[in-house]
């Protein structure tokens, strides 16, 4: 068809969409009426059916149903318009392609930050510098920082496509050093990473703990700083109450759940809260009484801890340890060109991600073995990688 031969002619890296929104409008349900009139031919009972096995049949099959909606009246008169996503729904971020090029890839954000592709997580040793000894002055002339007692390597590396949670990958994180033998006593994260219930069950699972900044509480009054935050109630898990600033004691203790996960429900009696004169700092809510939910005991404790440890300066400066990692990313993207993916699929780009980490390892065992500071341009890291992979 003419039409056809009009919309399809050029190649994608040379089309220019049209500059009138209207113009764009149009040619999408073109798009999309096209789109649908192949895959009628392809599923004609006439039709050869190893056509339908196609992958790019399949995918275009997806992209259709993820970006139009179509629906044929009594009349046999088909209507197609693009989906909305308040109307007509769209499907989970995970499952949504947003390349037809490479059905692995998705799109996420963070920080900020607006990304279609794939996410890595590494972990790396981090041993902290022995001090100089007392009497050697080599050091101290030639100005070079301590040495450490070995170099910090990367030990694993994940691959995920972008949607996928830091939080969801910590036990397989800890699965893959556990198999290598690997894992670490203590394990410096970012908060990303960290919950309650991971703080838990790591210790539980692989004697690991967590060295992390927790979240904030996030409720009205802790986010005020005034008024009651649950981590000032005293909760007696034996007697089942909960025990707030004033001296007043809850009523009820209703465990149930909530999103799937087990929480237990506190509530306080309105002829408490009622007269209490902190009542408008404690809660605005119209029953006039305050209201906690709770996490089960262990990880109630487990956070409350964690967060009273992270404001101490022996604890900031035990995880100032971990921003090794952060020169990690650096060096990875600088030298590797780590954020962006040079190949299609996850597998692939997986792989590209572990040559990047052993590019990096060689780098610093050569630096190591010779006793140099890491030099931080670009050129010498090439250099140096160079020089390990030839000697």
């Amino acid at each position: 068809m003419p039409s056809w031969s009009r919309r399809y002619s050029d190649r994608i890296p040379g089309w220019h969409a049209p500059t009138s929104k209207a113009k764009r409008n149009r040619l999408a349900l073109d798009f999309g009426r096209d789109g649908f009139a192949l895959l009628t031919a392809v599923y004609a009972p006439q039709s050869p059916p190893w056509l339908r096995e196609l992958p790019a049949v399949q995918v275009l099959r997806r992209v259709l149903v993820q970006i139009y909606t179509r629906t044929v009246s009594g009349s046999g008169r088909e209507a197609v318009k693009r989906r909305e996503a308040e109307a007509d729904g769209l499907p989970p971020g995970q499952q949504r392609l947003t390349s037809p090029y490479d059905t692995d890839a998705r799109r996420s954000v963070k920080g900020g930050l607006l990304w279609n592709g794939f996410k890595i997580h590494i972990s790396e040793t981090c041993q902290a510098p022995e001090s100089a000894a007392p009497g050697n002055n080599a050091d101290a002339r030639s100005g070079r920082p301590p040495r450490s007692p070995w170099p910090n390597l990367v030990t694993n590396v994940i691959t995920t496509d972008a949607t996928v949670h830091d939080s969801a990958m910590l036990d397989p994180i800890h699965q893959a050093l556990q198999r290598r033998g690997l894992l670490p006593g203590e394990h410096y994260l970012d908060s990303g990473y960290a919950s309650a219930e991971l703080i838990v069950g790591s210790l539980k699972k692989f004697g690991v703990a967590l060295i992390t900044p927790m979240l904030r509480d996030l409720s009205r009054q802790a986010r005020a700083n005034e008024g009651f935050a649950t981590h000032d109630f005293r909760i007696d898990w034996q007697m089942q109450q909960a025990v707030c600033p004033t001296g007043q004691t809850s009523t009820t203790w209703s465990p149930c759940h909530q999103a799937g996960v087990a929480t237990t429900v506190v509530t306080f009696s309105t002829r408490d809260c009622g007269p209490c004169p902190q009542r408008p700092q404690c809660t605005t809510s119209q029953l006039g009484r305050r209201q906690l939910t709770l996490q089960p005991q262990e990880m109630h404790e487990a956070l409350r801890d964690a967060r009273a440890r992270q404001k101490t300066e022996e604890w900031k400066h035990d995880y100032a340890l971990r921003a090794g990692v952060e020169g990690t990313m650096h060096q990875a993207t600088a030298v590797t060109g780590i954020r962006r993916a040079r190949y299609h699929g996850l597998r692939k780009t997986h792989l590209d991600h572990i040559y990047s980490a052993v590019a990096l390892n060689l780098i610093r065992l050569d630096t190591w073995w010779n006793g140099n500071p890491l030099d931080r341009t670009r050129t010498s890291h090439l250099a140096r990688l160079e020089l390990a992979l030839t000697a």
